[in-house]
């Protein structure tokens, strides 16, 4: 979610308010990151303005800061629910356009179970699958090709009764 706030943040100045209603989220949350984002020094006030007697605090991504991937999100669990519930309203809201247009949704799921022998072979295997998918995306990706979003979660199995 920092990741898309920062994107949105490097085009145009934005509050917490707008952010949120842009990402379809609860502005607590949003503003939650937002914080984080501005003590790691990844976004700067630009201006601070009263609305409906509160100060609304409009921010932007710092000029020059990029951001390299953050291994301790990738690994989070609050970011792997937070993945699947955007990923879930999403394709619930495509759902409903294409059944509302008499079509059907194309979605591909690949699922499987890998048994690791060591807490450090989870890490290896994720960046060997990142690598991987990213191979695969350079090979199909295609500039006026139709977007599909890939995503790729693990999580400890629970054991069959």
């Amino acid at each position: 979610m920092r990741r898309s706030l920062l994107e949105l943040l490097k085009t145009t100045p934005a509050s917490a308010t707008q952010l949120a209603a842009a990402l379809d989220l609860p502005r607590q949350r949003v503003n939650y990151h937002v914080r984080a984002l501005e003590q790691a020094g990844l976004v700067e006030l630009v201006e601070q303005r009263q609305r409906r007697g509160c100060v609304e605090r409009v921010l932007r991504a710092r000029p020059g800061r990029e951001v390299a991937a953050d291994v301790q999100d990738q690994f989070a669990a609050t970011h792997l629910v937070s993945v699947a519930e955007s990923t879930a309203r999403e394709v619930e809201r495509m759902s409903g356009a294409a059944a509302g247009a008499g079509k059907r949704l194309l979605t591909f799921t690949v699922e499987t179970t890998v048994r690791f022998g060591a807490p450090g072979d989870v890490h290896e295997f994720t960046g060997d699958l990142a690598e991987a998918v990213r191979q695969l995306a350079l090979k199909y990706d295609t500039e006026s090709g139709r977007p599909y979003r890939v995503v790729a979660m693990g999580h400890p199995g629970v054991a069959d009764e």
